[in-house]
């Protein structure tokens, strides 16, 4: 079994990085002539996640799209327990996004130059890296374009549907009046689990839910604890 979950996951990273390699140039461009090109970036973003997902045989069942509105920026928040999450982002939410990324990241040749146009890097064991994403995220955010945040701050490996959250996206709500979009994300464990170097096909369900907005809450733990709940109840009745 083992023999066939590597030769696996060196045929499907052969594809992910021929895609890359392929298609990583129209991925750059478009963003070094302004933000809002970015959405020919999601374009060719889509393209490579859609077709690696394709020929790898990942497949995607996406519930309560319904409830973003495209022109509306958001800040999505999701239960993050997989290095798989990262290809759902593009392929789930229909819009342009920017999201927060290790900084270990940055250094994996062409991937770290490709994702950075598109990640605010960040080194999460230093408080004062954290607390320097925040204005980028809000410039971010007052230009129309949506951002993606782990509350939990770290993969979860427990037993238990979520971590503790970090408060970062709940103050950068309160503080720019932006909704949070809580979506749950079910099955990316059983594709890659953490501490492997195995991949496996399989399929994932992503949920969205109703918007959260900030303006119904009077403190940013109260906005936070909201959106715990909301998460938890997504998964707990998806998990069965």
């Amino acid at each position: 079994m083992k023999i066939f979950q590597a030769l696996f996951t060196i045929y499907s990273l052969l594809i992910f990085t021929a895609l890359l390699l392929l298609l990583g140039i129209f991925i750059v461009v478009p963003l070094l002539f302004s933000d809002q090109a970015g959405k020919i970036s999601f374009f060719f973003i889509r393209l490579w996640a859609r077709t690696w997902s394709l020929l790898s045989g990942f497949r995607f069942e996406i519930h309560g799209r319904d409830h973003i509105d495209v022109k509306q920026p958001y800040i999505y928040i999701f239960n993050h327990r997989s290095f798989f999450d990262a290809p759902i982002i593009p392929i789930a939410i229909p819009q342009q996004v920017r999201a927060l990324g290790k900084k270990e990241l940055s250094k994996i040749p062409f991937f770290g130059w490709v994702v950075g146009k598109l990640a605010i890097w960040v080194d999460r064991d230093n408080p004062e890296s954290r607390k320097e994403s925040i204005p980028k995220l809000i410039e971010i955010l007052n230009k129309g374009i949506s951002i993606v945040v782990a509350p939990e701050g770290t993969r979860n490996d427990t037993e238990g549907l979520l971590l503790p959250f970090r408060k970062g996206a709940f103050r950068l709500s309160m503080e720019t009046e932006i909704p949070i979009m809580p979506f749950a994300i079910i099955g990316a464990d059983t594709i890659h689990k953490r501490g492997s170097l195995f991949l496996s096909p399989g399929k994932v369900k992503i949920y969205f839910s109703k918007p959260i907005h900030p303006d119904d809450h009077h403190s940013i733990d109260d906005l936070a604890e909201k959106c715990r709940n909301r998460l938890e109840i997504m998964l707990s009745n998806n998990l069965k």
